[in-house]
């Protein structure tokens, strides 16, 4: 079952005769809503390289101070927007997932990244490093010769691995989860289901393994040996974190949200946020709500300026 979320969605819209599944360029030749303001979620990846600007960068919730340079990577389904930002700068790459369908290590460093350390700032040597391999891949996708995938690829996963050196390096602020698989398996497999909030939250253990071919008991197995939890638990942190999405990012009602997280009983969802969180619904939308205010130019209002030579994110239901 899939549900239909109310959050602004944004696909990569690739311009004929390129049809690569990529994009890089700058805040400007990607267009206005680089710097979306309100809350909003893609279809593909982002990474984005601020060298100047002041302001917040929010992602899931988490408020990221704009302290260039820092590097900010997101997968698809997260929710991000910038907050008082002014000034903003620098590179953005925006790749959808078939774009590493043969390299399923740097999709799985990708999101290891994406959740653990979404917002970094890099050291001076690692700064450089990091502006240099970007310039190199803009020249590259602006060259269209032949290899141009292959070369792209490989400067992808030298700057993941240069960023996951800097964030190896660096104390979280949390015990880090096990790693992803670096290979494509049942497990790694299910935490890319979860990367649809759609199907997150309308699909069981069952329907999950059936999605993937196999037993309940085959993915309980993978998922637990990938990350050191069941399927189950994964599901109801996805369904939960997507019920703060929408209790920070939009102002449906509770029994909205619970629909749109698959919920039929309102009540139900209730007891079911409390005890993920420790907190109601409405006390977690008190303490935390974070609507775009009114001020804010509505998001049917935004429209990306056109570069013919790349890729634009655009609006989708």
């Amino acid at each position: 079952m899939r549900t239909a979320s109310p959050l602004e969605l944004h696909r990569l819209d690739v311009p004929a005769p390129q049809t690569l599944p990529f994009s890089i360029g700058t805040f400007d030749t990607i267009g206005p809503l680089s710097r979306a303001p309100f809350p909003h979620r893609h279809t593909f990846h982002e990474i984005v390289y601020v060298t100047a600007g002041t302001g917040e960068h929010v992602i899931d919730l988490h408020s990221r101070p704009i302290d260039p340079p820092n590097l900010g990577i997101l997968t698809a389904g997260q929710v991000h927007h910038w907050d008082r930002a002014h000034g903003v700068d620098g590179r953005v790459l925006l790749l959808e997932d078939s774009f590493l369908l043969d390299r399923p290590g740097d999709r799985d460093l990708l999101r290891r990244l994406a959740e653990e350390r979404p917002w970094q700032t890099p050291t001076p040597d690692t700064a450089a490093q990091i502006g240099d391999i970007l310039d190199e891949m803009q020249r590259e996708f602006h060259a269209r010769r032949t290899g141009m995938a292959s070369i792209l690829r490989a400067y992808l996963h030298i700057l993941l691995t240069r960023a996951a050196r800097s964030f190896d390096r660096e104390p979280a602020p949390a015990p880090p989860a096990p790693a992803p698989p670096a290979t494509d398996t049942p497990g790694a497999r299910f935490l890319r289901l979860l990367d649809d909030p759609a199907t997150a939250t309308g699909m069981t253990v069952a329907q999950a393994a059936a999605e993937l071919g196999l037993t309940p008991g085959h993915l309980a197995e993978s998922v637990r040996k990938s990350t050191g939890r069941t399927p189950g638990e994964l599901l109801r942190a996805a369904r939960t974190l997507e019920a703060k999405r929408l209790l920070t990012g939009t102002d449906l009602t509770v029994a909205a949200i619970a629909r749109a997280v698959g919920f039929n009983d309102p009540a139900y969802f209730c007891r079911f946020f409390r005890r993920e969180t420790g907190t109601s619904p409405g006390a977690f939308r008190h303490h935390t709500h974070t609507t775009p205010a009114e001020s804010k130019e509505p998001p049917g209002k935004h429209h990306a300026h056109r570069d013919p030579s790349i890729a634009h994110p655009t609006n989708g239901t």
